[in-house]
């Protein structure tokens, strides 16, 4: 028994515009989802579908994870960046050295994310959205590798990174030293149990592999919050 990762979800101030600048970015179009609020369907079974929900609270930390999206060349990475510019983004300073040549940025919420120079090997192959890097520890790229059932295909220095056996993005852990947690989360996976299981069976499955269950104020609903081996939260959705 695995989960799909059906979403990577977005809190927002404005759920409208933070899709229309990633629709604008990654070229796709803006949908509802069937689970509430917006939403941007993958272009294949590698990619990554992405929802915005709204929110009232505001940014205030560096998230947990964010984008490296791809180039194919200085030119194209020029481009990239100019785009995401006029979409509403921003360069930011999050003490990248000046010798580094990829460019950090922020969505019109402050969400980081970076265009990555081209040539890099490890984003090799994966697409537009190369890789979710994210801050965590060795033993949580473990977990997320059985939960999905994602091979782990980097795993050196306490660093991890699993992928789906269709392609499709990274997704990454840096290991040591973690960041601080100060209160949820803004962006966090969304599961559905695969078709050989429910919904009960898989919160279970991942409480017996390391996640636990949290209340963030969810109130009754059909669907469950949990949190993985490093706090990071995470919602396990009905089928549908």
């Amino acid at each position: 028994m695995t989960s799909h990762l059906y979403a990577l979800t977005f809190d927002a101030n404005d759920p409208d515009g933070l899709a229309h600048f990633w629709a604008g970015l990654l070229g796709r179009e803006t949908t509802e989802d069937p689970y509430g609020g917006i939403a941007l369907a993958p272009n294949d079974d590698s990619g990554l579908r992405l929802r915005f929900l709204p929110s009232q609270e505001k940014k205030t930390v560096p998230n947990q994870t964010h984008f490296d999206l791809t180039s194919t060349s200085h030119d194209d990475q020029r481009r990239v960046v100019e785009q995401a510019l006029e979409l509403g983004g921003r360069h930011i300073d999050i003490g990248q050295l000046p010798e580094e040549t990829h460019v950090v940025l922020a969505d019109p919420e402050g969400n980081e994310f970076c265009v990555i120079e081209p040539g890099n090997n490890f984003l090799a192959g994966c697409g537009f959205i190369g890789a979710l890097a994210s801050d965590g520890s060795q033993q949580v790229g473990y977990f997320w590798s059985r939960a999905l059932g994602w091979p782990l295909v980097w795993d050196q220095d306490e660093e991890t990174a699993i992928q789906s056996p269709h392609g499709g993005p990274k997704i990454t852990w840096g290991g040591p030293p973690l960041a601080p947690k100060v209160g949820k989360y803004r962006l966090h996976f969304d599961l559905v149990p695969s078709a050989d299981s429910d919904q009960r069976d898989e919160i279970d499955r991942l409480v017996s592999i390391g996640a636990a269950p949290v209340d963030i104020g969810q109130g009754r609903v059909d669907w469950a919050v949990l949190v993985d081996p490093d706090g990071h939260e995470f919602c396990v959705l009905p089928p549908r």
